[in-house]
């Protein structure tokens, strides 16, 4: 990473099912906080060319890898990646940084995390932006069976539903897994046309990863997929995979989480290629989000803040110095 970029393991005490709980960060600057949470299967590297761009800017810029991933903990029981768990370590980071308030940038899960932070901690959020993740509730299992009409090999949420066998089977083909996902986005009429191959639409590239076409080319550095490589053959994907075993309990109990209004500064950024999270799908955000930006960023695909950099930071940039300025 850029080597103004602060790497730190902090130990985040009171977790009586886990007393050495910790996280790794990335941090540099001084100023408003602005924390970045990933999703899957991403790291904290994925925030690489942020961080120092919002330091530069006068912002104090955090990307912790999530738990579950990297070198953070990994704790083993599925409801240990609870959404309240999950944005209790948000909570948890900002104590231990001393941060009363902070603007939370969200991707892909670290989105639905993002989005869910004002709802059960509203006192912590000054703001929130996320890339490709509206504010919406978080699509139930059985929606995501229905897409395939329960031919849930066929779906990778549904499959992951499953014990034992994602993990297997995503922890033994790691380094094809990262080579697949981590690319650039063709356009989307190619991305349909593998999805339906076969005649069915098949919405699971992680369940015969080596037989799946690359689309796109590769997104990462050499070093930096060698980063990701060694960090899931480390951790497996265990962890990222829980956060799904998680849906329908959260929907229960967190009900609010996407449906209630929200009148804090929001931007939703989306990317035109998204093949899984459409802009379309943020289309009634307006409806909730009474401060709310939105922006397309084009030619873009679901990992749109390394794709398109300097869209992505000149919208986010643009928004936090409006609603969140620099005292100089």
């Amino acid at each position: 990473m850029n080597p103004i970029i602060e790497e730190h393991i902090i130990q985040l005490p009171g977790r009586a099912d886990d007393p050495d709980f910790h996280l790794r960060t990335y941090e540099c600057g001084d100023g408003p906080a602005v924390v970045f949470v990933h999703g899957f299967p991403d790291l904290a590297l994925g925030w690489q060319h942020q961080l120092p761009v919002l330091a530069e800017a006068g912002y104090r810029a955090i990307a912790p890898d999530m738990r579950g991933y990297g070198g953070s903990s990994l704790p083993e029981p599925v409801d240990a990646y609870t959404l309240s768990a999950l944005t209790g370590d948000l909570v948890a980071l900002l104590d231990a940084r001393d941060i009363e308030r902070a603007v939370f940038v969200g991707h892909d899960w670290g989105g639905f995390v993002t989005w869910a932070m004002p709802v059960l901690h509203p006192s912590r959020v000054a703001g929130v932006a996320c890339a490709c993740t509206p504010y919406i509730p978080f699509p139930s299992v059985a929606v995501h069976e229905a897409a395939v009409d329960g031919d849930t090999d066929r779906q990778y949420v549904a499959w992951f539903q499953k014990p034992e066998i994602p993990e297997a089977q995503l922890d033994a083909h790691t380094r094809t897994i990262v080579e697949m996902i981590m690319r650039t986005a063709p356009p989307l009429e190619e991305v349909f046309a593998v999805a339906m191959a076969d005649g069915k639409l098949n919405m699971n590239p992680f369940l015969e990863p080596e037989s799946r076409p690359l689309l796109g080319d590769p997104l990462l550095s050499p070093e930096d997929f060698e980063h990701y490589v060694a960090s899931f053959e480390k951790t497996g994907f265990r962890g990222g995979i829980n956060w799904y075993r998680n849906i329908d309990g959260n929907a229960e109990r967190h009900p609010d989480v996407g449906v209630v209004p929200l009148d804090i500064p929001c931007l939703m950024l989306m990317a035109d290629r998204d093949p899984a999270l459409r802009p379309e799908f943020a289309a009634d955000m307006p409806e909730r989000c009474s401060n709310l930006e939105m922006q397309l960023i084009e030619k873009a695909g679901h990992w749109v803040q390394q794709e398109q950099t300097a869209a992505f930071n000149g919208h986010l940039l643009d928004w936090l110095r409006r609603h969140f300025p620099i005292s100089r």
